[in-house]
């Protein structure tokens, strides 16, 4: 099965649909820091590196110009479309202004499904965006969706700590049919129902992290691999030397891409005596309102937070580049290391992040937790898979057809 990645990012909606069976076979991220973690994980994927307006755009200077190393998008069929387009503009945490540049974004999404008629699609996006606005921007999305042949499309939340990531993360994921086939059910109940036999046990940071070195790297240089005497059963998942439920020992090491075993991107921003002295004070899942008034104001007490290591994670986010504060490690006084971000957000220790550490910290907040996009690529395979082994497609009166071979309009 064929799909195409749209606003890729660092690559984590792609690690997870590659897991759900899919061969991504077209790419596009704008950001330059993002296209350097991108390439290294991912070399063998065909990468626009450009501004999605570009992408099969044939006005385009940028699309004139990459186009010959892109024929093949256009000429071979496309099985999922996916992505999430910047959530900036909608996120609660953000300044949530209705005319932010970046809420169109996702007409640029459905331009692409215009282009290319997957026969299904994926897009994630925050949960603000389903009430900015009273609703408008969901209520727009769906129209647009409707108007270029998806109009058995909705939309759910989605919370990752359902599908093994150590995180309690939602998302607004939208998933939808072509009008070329029946699905035979509404789009957004086979999602949920679908995603009902995904469902796994939410491990807990402290499981996650255990077996990970309590010092860092001091140069932001690759760290000796720690040895497996400490690992838990969800910690297997992620490490290098061991077969976890999904990722498998030989996936991960063949991530690596050359480089030597060892522990890559276990840094973490310094740390402030002042600061230091500050979270010593914190308990396990606490914040800034269990500190002494000598300590701390009490101001903006969720600005201070300790993980809890007998529970997932709070939401990564992308502001983690700016300030670590809300991600104090659950037992060892310092903030989490981008590894130990990565894990939390359920991408493998093969999995190896470049540029600065601002970069690579602002990377695994914004991408889609890998082991929630395989169950999401796991319910668009199923869909995919029913369509056409059914081989149904509604005639004119709004009965089914029986197809012999699933293509439109065939006898």
């Amino acid at each position: 099965m064929r799909a195409v990645s749209l606003f890729s990012g660092c690559g984590g909606f792609c690690e997870g649909v590659r897991l759900g069976g899919f061969d991504v076979h077209a790419a596009v991220e704008l950001d330059r820091y993002a296209v350097e973690t991108y390439r290294h994980n991912f070399p063998e994927v065909p990468l626009f590196h450009g501004d999605v307006c570009d992408f099969l755009n044939d006005g385009s200077v940028g699309w004139r110009r990459e186009r010959p190393r892109f024929l093949h998008v256009k000429q071979t069929p496309t099985d999922l479309v996916f992505g999430g387009p910047p959530c900036q503009g909608f996120s609660q945490i953000g300044p949530r202004a209705v005319d932010d540049p970046r809420n169109t974004l996702y007409q640029e999404f459905v331009r692409v499904l215009a282009v290319l008629q997957p026969k299904v699609f994926l897009m994630e996006n925050v949960p603000n965006m389903l009430a900015l606005a009273g609703g408008r921007f969901k209520d727009e999305v769906l129209a647009a969706l409707s108007n270029v042949g998806y109009s058995n499309a909705g939309v759910a939340l989605v919370y990752a700590s359902d599908y093994g990531v150590a995180q309690l993360r939602r998302r607004a994921i939208f998933f939808g049919v072509s009008d070329k086939y029946d699905l035979g059910m509404d789009a957004r109940d086979f999602l949920v129902k679908s995603l009902e036999a995904e469902r796994v046990p939410t491990p807990s940071v402290g499981k996650v992290l255990q077996d990970l070195p309590e010092g860092v790297s001091e140069d932001d240089g690759p760290l000796p691999y720690p040895s497996g005497r400490r690992v838990t059963k969800p910690g297997r998942e992620y490490r290098l030397d061991r077969d976890g439920n999904w990722y498998s020992s030989e996936l991960k090491l063949a991530a690596l891409g050359g480089l030597s075993v060892q522990l890559y991107n276990h840094h973490t921003k310094s740390m402030m005596d002042r600061r230091r002295e500050l979270i010593q004070g914190l308990k396990a899942g606490a914040n800034g309102r269990t500190l002494s008034p000598g300590v701390w104001s009490g101001a903006r007490a969720e600005k201070w937070r300790r993980l809890d290591p007998e529970k997932p994670s709070h939401t990564i986010l992308a502001q983690m580049h700016r300030d670590m504060s809300e991600w104090v490690h659950p037992w060892l006084h310092r903030w989490i290391t981008v590894r130990e971000a990565a894990r939390l957000q359920s991408f493998h220790d093969g999995f190896v992040f470049k540029s600065s550490e601002w970069q690579m910290l602002k990377q695994v907040g914004n991408a889609v937790p890998p082991l929630m996009a395989r169950a999401l690529a796991v319910v668009a395979a199923a869909a995919i898979s029913r369509l056409t082994s059914g081989r149904e497609e509604l005639n004119r009166n709004g009965r089914r057809r029986t197809l012999r071979d699933g293509r439109p309009g065939a006898r």
